[in-house]
């Protein structure tokens, strides 16, 4: 009988990948996360500190608690329509605050809980395979910033996946591509530093109701579907024996939680996200070690915030950002129900996942929702007859 043992250099190399993979996944969502961030400190003069250390606290209080490679990510659409728009530090912090007070009432309440099991797998694989599409549309429009650069770490991010280098692919794109940048444009910075202090301050009147009324209803459905129910599909998908601890409820508190604490010392909108754990399992990540580097390296860069570290990040190129965006779109967009789902199931994939595109997530639930109803509708019938 051979004995069924490992040798000092296998488990030396095992061990090696392992934290190689915690590492690269740690930073596999910068693609989400670093484009708004800088956006708001740059063009909206968003205290840097205050969102570095937000961002660094809800990270590390993820690892503690789930103890796995739970993402935490900007509210998108809120985000984007604070840069867009030229809105206030003080109306994203009230948004901030009203969505976790939202979460919060919504996990208590049971809402949450009641509406995740209304929906089917096949209405959860049309919300994923549509929000993967569009990360996948966002990342390509990056990359075509700097086409080579961009579809270079793309096809190089995705075939070192078939490699032994999948867990240090992303780092090593990513230090070539500042390298690159570094290169083009030398020690000159293209970065607004922003000299805004960190202090603490209580949104106006008048902040409540642009809040509400401008960001936090069109940010509301997409946090339900993608940040919450999507992200613990994708989470008991990834880790089985843990599910029960990956609930929409449990993500809707962690994320009320952690607007409505946070908000107040200058953090931005905040929540979790499907994408940002596809890219991370994909990358290596598999336990607290993840968040908690990426948490640590938040709170280092928001206490040490200054020109250098400005112009550093700014190395980045946004062609590489996009193209781990785009890793994160294909990575949620695939499912093996794309291949071997039912015919009806099949039906109710493409319908959510159109409607989705077409409109919003919370419009291709309901319309899943509709035909999983009308399903049951017949199939009674049929039972009666």
């Amino acid at each position: 009988m051979t004995a069924n043992f490992m040798t000092p250099s296998r488990t030396l190399s095992i061990n090696m990948n392992r934290t190689l993979g915690e590492f690269s996944g740690a930073f596999a969502d910068l693609g989400t996360f670093l484009p708004l961030v800088l956006g708001l400190i740059a063009l909206n003069q968003f205290s840097p500190q205050g969102i570095f250390f937000g961002f660094g606290l809800f990270a590390l209080a993820i690892a503690v608690f789930y103890r796995r490679p739970i993402p935490v990510q900007p509210m998108k659409v809120i985000s984007a329509l604070v840069i867009a728009q030229g809105l206030t530090p003080g109306i994203m912090q009230a948004s901030a605050m009203l969505m976790g007070a939202i979460l919060l009432l919504l996990a208590v309440s049971g809402a949450i809980t009641w509406l995740s099991k209304q929906i089917s797998q096949a209405i959860s694989v049309g919300i994923q395979f549509a929000i993967g599409i569009q990360l996948l549309m966002m990342g390509g429009h990056m990359m075509t910033i700097t086409p080579l650069v961009g579809f270079g770490a793309f096809a190089l991010i995705f075939m070192c996946r078939f490699t032994p280098l999948r867990y240090v692919s992303m780092p090593l794109v990513l230090v070539a591509g500042m390298c690159w940048q570094y290169y083009l444009q030398g020690s000159d910075a293209h970065f607004s530093f922003n000299q805004t202090p960190w202090q603490l301050h209580w949104p106006l009147l008048d902040d409540w109701a642009q809040a509400l009324t401008l960001l936090v209803l069109p940010q509301l459905a997409m946090t339900l579907t993608n940040a919450v129910i999507a992200t613990s599909v994708v989470a008991k998908e990834k880790f089985p024996t843990e599910a029960e601890r990956f609930t929409p409820k449990a993500f809707a508190t962690s994320s009320g939680l952690a607007n409505l604490l946070l908000a107040p010392f200058g953090a931005i909108a905040m929540c979790h996200g499907a994408g940002g754990l596809a890219v991370q399992y994909h990358f290596g990540a598999r336990r607290l070690w993840a968040p908690m580097i990426f948490g640590l390296s938040c709170i280092a860069i928001a206490l040490s915030w200054g020109e250098s570290v400005a112009w550093l990040l700014s190395l980045i190129p946004m062609a590489v950002l996009g193209a781990l965006l785009s890793i994160a779109g294909l990575q949620l967009a695939w499912s093996r129900r794309l291949l071997d789902g039912r015919p009806f199931c099949m039906t109710v994939i493409g319908t959510t996942a159109v409607v989705s595109l077409a409109v919003n997530p919370a419009a291709g639930l309901l319309a899943g929702l509709i035909l999983e109803f009308c399903r049951s509708r017949w199939e009674l019938i049929q039972t009666i007859r």
